[in-house]
């Protein structure tokens, strides 16, 4: 992988790294005895202090806090860290990746954490995407924080280009920049979209929009993985935000492989309570037409599901589709008419039939009556459509 083939020094990290360098240099002077940098994903928190353990012959100890979720764990890795030496006595820094990850029911995780941190003789540096949780009070006062903000596209582009140079490849300059832009900040996801289309040996405008489109339209599957194997509420809120299936399609299929996952009855049984409380609001957009509930929904069927367990299963689990095919039949043809709509929106506007069903047709049902030739024609509506958006 290129992201690890072409792991940045030190210098060509795209923040000011002096706080970092003076807070692992000076450890013994610090009032505050560990770092905390958060910031989005692929910003470089995590690099920078690879970079920075290798420049100053660290050894660098790395936990990630979303594999050891608890307490006891907690105290086992993170407490063997700080009290061996390292090897042949050079120093090491201690770094524990994605504290977002300890379980949001076990706050014993962080004041294991918090308590570890007053015992170490070694720096200790923590990453977070949002250190703001109420849960992480005692690991603030305890830290000193930087922010790491998204990376400019300047700086992004500068980066990709510096591994074209290494991979000599060469590239468009607007290639770089629209890969840049399209990455949302996100470095460590825009080597990787290079490395694959490098791989594919096209480095060009075209191959990006490609790339673009099909990476953009995630299956089913890739989302129950996001869902029933984390506990991280941040994965899973948008695990079905590129999957291009109705919200009731969604609900079926979590409904239906959850079971598979979930072996603990307590975690079983509390997702079981959000898929439940969902339903409700399923039953309100229904009847009343209450779309701002659909946030709701999503919210309940992703992060509300994964939160349910307390630990994530490491068990492969093959997933299907839903068995209850009779309820399946009866939802489609339900909404047939509303997804028939949904699609010849989806053509009309170049948007995910998904999109259009959540964010468009609940507008164009109150505006279709004073518009109603004009959209029947723009949209190439059936009668029976069309008095469907009517009513």
């Amino acid at each position: 992988m290129w992201v690890n083939k072409h792991k940045p020094d030190l210098e060509h990290i795209p923040h000011d790294t002096k706080k970092i360098t003076d807070f692992v240099t000076n450890y013994k002077k610090q009032k505050k005895k560990a770092l905390l940098l958060h910031g989005p994903t692929g910003t470089g928190k995590t690099a920078t202090v690879h970079a920075l353990a290798r420049k100053l012959g660290l050894e660098l100890i790395e936990i990630n806090a979303s594999d050891d979720r608890n307490a006891a764990e907690i105290k086992t890795r993170v407490g063997n860290a700080i009290k061996q030496q390292s090897l042949f006595s050079q120093g090491k820094i201690i770094l524990i990746d994605e504290i977002n990850g300890i379980a949001g029911t076990d706050r014993g995780g962080v004041a294991a954490l918090a308590d570890l941190i007053k015992q170490s003789q070694f720096p200790i540096i923590l990453t977070a995407n949002d250190p703001w949780e109420s849960k992480f009070n005692s690991l603030r006062t305890k830290s000193q924080l930087i922010e790491f903000k998204t990376i400019e596209i300047t700086e992004m582009t500068k980066a990709l280009q510096r591994i074209l140079d290494k991979e000599k490849l060469q590239a468009d300059e607007i290639v770089m920049k629209t890969l840049a832009r399209r990455s949302g900040g996100d470095l460590r996801g825009a080597i990787t979209d290079l490395q694959t289309l490098a791989q594919a040996g096209t480095l060009t405008l075209q191959s990006l929009e490609t790339l673009y489109e099909r990476e953009h339209s995630e299956s089913i599957m890739q989302a129950l993985v996001k869902i029933l194997k984390s506990t991280d509420p941040a994965v899973a809120v948008s695990a079905l935000d590129l999957v291009d299936e109705d919200i009731d399609e969604c609900f079926l299929w979590i409904d239906e492989n959850m079971p598979k996952e979930y072996k603990n009855p307590d975690d079983l049984a509390r997702a079981y309570e959000a898929l439940s409380k969902a339903d409700v609001y399923r039953g309100r957009i229904r009847r009343w037409q209450y779309w701002r509930y659909l946030a709701y929904v999503n919210v309940l069927i992703t992060a509300g599901v994964a939160t349910a367990k307390n630990k994530k299963s490491t068990s492969f689990v093959t997933y299907s589709r839903t068995k209850r095919l009779l309820k399946h039949w009866m939802a489609n043809q339900k909404y047939a008419k509303r997804k028939q709509i949904a699609q010849k929106i989806a053509t009309a506007t170049h948007c995910s039939s998904r999109k259009a069903l959540q964010e468009t047709l609940p507008y164009l049902q109150r505006i279709f009556k004073n518009n109603q030739e004009q959209i029947t024609k723009e949209l190439d509506l059936e009668e029976e459509e069309a008095e469907w958006l009517a009513k």
